[in-house]
């Protein structure tokens, strides 16, 4: 597939979906030209084009927030893109991780007859959003949140903390407290993600080679 093959608009421009390579969240929508892609593919960081300022921007080129492309992929009419990275910081202007942080409808809200201890639907969807939340700390360093301690404190903090788990894991097994043990399962599985954020090893990896083990490749 050449970039030539693809169908830009009548403005030369085709728009362009960044998502984030590891938690799979959309940061946000730009539109990128021939030569913005071009660079973009030749660089390996996201360029745009502004249709407001009419020129290209190089993502990160004044806040340090640059996105490192992983991978770009092309929809079956090739008039759309989806740009896959690894966010070095927030990609909103406004500091956000995320240029869609606000929900305007979601299925899985609760309403009020609701009861607040049932799972909802999907029960691994709050390890999703605890993906997402600590995709968003690592990208936005909040002052005070124990997830930015524990990205500026690094690798060796973080992994100290994944080892105490383990270990309070294993005593409370060993002890057959169930409470305890699910206290310290939850504690583990938060680092163990924090973990894999900071390795830039995307969950579905792991999840994919549990696959196929199973089926037995």
């Amino acid at each position: 597939m050449n970039i030539n093959q693809l169908s830009f608009d009548e403005s030369g421009l085709i728009p362009a979906i960044v998502q984030d390579q590891q938690s799979k969240q959309v940061l946000t929508l730009a539109y990128m030209n021939e030569e913005s892609l071009t660079k973009t593919i030749e660089t390996g960081e996201t360029w745009f084009y502004s249709r407001s300022r009419q020129e290209l921007w190089h993502k990160g080129a004044t806040s340090g927030n640059i996105q490192k492309v992983e991978e770009i992929r092309y929809d079956c009419d090739q008039d759309a893109l989806v740009v896959m990275v690894d966010p070095q910081g927030p990609a909103c202007h406004k500091g956000d991780y995320s240029c869609f942080p606000d929900v305007l409808w979601s299925k899985s809200e609760k309403t009020e007859k609701e009861s607040t201890d049932e799972l909802p639907a999907n029960r691994f969807a709050i390890i999703e959003e605890l993906e997402e939340v600590i995709a968003t700390r690592e990208a936005e360093r909040p002052e005070g949140a124990y997830t930015t301690y524990l990205f500026e404190e690094g690798v060796d903090k973080i992994l100290k903390k994944v080892g105490e788990e383990a270990s309070e894991v294993i005593i409370a097994a060993k002890n057959r407290d169930k409470e305890e043990l699910t206290w310290e399962s939850a504690d583990l599985l938060y680092h163990w993600l924090v973990l894999l954020r900071e390795q830039k090893l995307p969950l579905d990896d792991v999840l994919n080679r549990l696959a196929d083990r199973h089926a037995g490749k």
